[in-house]
C-alpha cells in the first residue's frame, strides 16, 4: 500500500492548510479510486483509471462533507479540519490539570510560563512545547489562527492583561480567562479603556468554563474543556485523523496490516459524526473510535476479515443501531451508519 502511505505522508505536511479534502469513489466502476485536494488543486491521486484527473474541475468543486454524485458514481468527500491547538498561559495547578486532560483529547498543547520551576512542571506533565519566557515574548512565538484556543490563567491580573492584549491582536477560535466575576469585570473594563472593540471584549469567556460549581484544579479543568469542546464542535470542522493515526499510516517501517474504518453516512441518532475514523491493525491495536460497544466490535471483526481477503481492497458496510437492535444489545443509541473499510 505504498501509494496510500504517500497520501498520509502528504497529509502530515498539509496538517495546517485550509480546505483539505479526500474524495473516494464508494460505488461505481471506479470504486476505490481516491484523490486529495487542497483548495482548488489536485495534489494526489491513487493510481488507477484516472477518474479524478478526468473529472478534475467537477471534483475540485466538491466542498461539502458526505456523499455526492460525480459522473454517475457515488463519491465520499471527507473534509479535513486543521489540528486543534490549545495555548495555556500559566502553568499553575489548574494549568497542569488542563494540560493533562487536553492531551487526552488530542489537542496540540503549548504552555507559556515565565517561572522555570512551573515550566518544568508542565514538561513533566507531558507538554510537548513549553515556552519559558516573559508572556510577551512567549506569545510572540505563537501565531494564532481560527483553530487555536487560548486560555489565560496567570498568577495575577497584571499578567492576564499582558496576555489578553497580545492575544486580542491575533486570530483565534476561543479566548478564555480564569478569575472571579469581579476580577473578570475589572479586566474587561481595562481592555475597553485601552480601545479594544466591545465585541472582542464581550466574546472573552471570563469567568472561564461551564457553570458546574467546580472547586478542585481537575474539576475546573473539566469545566474549561467542556466550554472549549462546545465551541470546537460547534463549527463542525473537526480533524478526522488523529496525530497517532497519521503517524501509523505514514510509517514505512510498520509492516502490520491496517484497515482504516471511516463513517461515510449516518441516519438517526448514531453517536459519532460523518468522517470519524478508527484504525485497526492486525495485532489488535486500535487507534480512535467510531462509537464503541458491540457496533464497533462488529466493524473491527469486518476489518480483520478484509485484511485476510487477497482480492478486496475496500468494503462498504452498513451497521444498524435501530431501536430494536439497540434494545437487544442494551444500547442507548439508534440509527444506521455506513462505514468504509480500506486496506492501508
Amino acid at each position: 500500500m505504498e501509494n496510500l502511505r504517500h497520501l498520509y505522508t502528504i497529509l502530515q505536511e498539509y496538517q495546517d492548510k485550509k480546505e483539505k479534502r479526500i474524495l473516494t469513489v464508494l460505488k461505481g466502476p471506479h470504486a476505490g479510486e481516491k484523490a486529495f485536494f487542497a483548495g482548488d488543486g489536485l495534489l494526489w491521486e491513487r493510481t488507477g483509471q484516472g477518474f479524478f484527473t478526468e473529472h478534475r474541475e467537477e471534483a475540485g468543486a466538491i466542498r461539502a462533507e458526505g456523499q455526492q454524485e460525480l459522473a454517475g458514481e457515488t463519491v465520499f468527500c471527507d473534509c479535513l479540519g486543521e489540528a486543534k491547538k490549545l495555548v495555556i498561559c500559566g502553568a499553575g495547578h489548574v494549568g497542569v490539570a488542563l494540560l493533562r486532560m487536553a492531551l487526552l483529547l488530542g489537542f496540540d498543547v503549548t504552555v507559556l510560563e515565565d517561572r522555570p520551576y512551573f515550566a518544568d512542571g508542565a514538561r513533566r506533565a507531558g507538554a510537548r512545547r513549553v515556552i519559558c519566557d516573559t508572556f510577551e515574548a512567549g506569545l510572540a512565538e505563537v501565531p494564532g489562527d481560527e483553530d487555536t484556543f487560548f486560555v489565560v490563567m496567570t498568577r495575577g491580573h497584571r499578567y492576564d492583561l499582558i496576555c489578553l492584549e497580545k492575544i486580542l491582536g491575533k486570530s483565534y477560535a476561543y479566548l478564555g480567562m480564569m478569575g472571579s466575576r469581579g476580577r473578570s469585570a475589572l479586566v474587561k473594563k481595562k481592555l475597553l479603556e485601552q480601545g479594544f472593540l466591545a465585541g472582542q471584549v464581550e466574546d472573552l469567556h471570563a469567568p472561564i468554563g461551564l457553570g458546574i460549581h467546580a472547586e478542585t484544579p481537575e474539576e475546573i479543568a473539566v469545566s474549561i474543556l467542556g466550554e472549549i469542546i462546545s465551541v470546537k464542535n460547534g463549527d463542525k470542522k473537526n480533524s478526522s485523523f488523529s496525530e497517532e493515526q497519521l503517524e501509523l499510516l505514514g510509517d514505512g517501517t510498520d509492516t502490520r496490516a491496517k484497515v482504516l474504518c471511516t463513517i461515510v453516512a449516518r441516519r438517526g441518532s448514531a453517536p459519532r459524526s460523518v468522517g470519524t475514523k478508527m484504525l485497526v491493525l492486525e495485532d489488535g491495536t486500535v487507534s480512535g473510535t467510531i462509537g464503541g460497544g458491540c457496533v464497533e466490535a462488529g466493524v473491527k471483526e469486518k476489518a480483520r476479515w478484509l485484511m485476510q481477503d487477497k482480492e478486496k481492497q475496500q468494503e462498504l458496510i452498513s451497521v444498524s443501531m435501530t431501536a430494536c437492535d439497540a434494545e437487544e444489545e442494551g444500547m442507548v443509541c439508534g440509527g444506521v451508519i455506513e462505514v468504509l473499510l480500506e486496506k492501508c
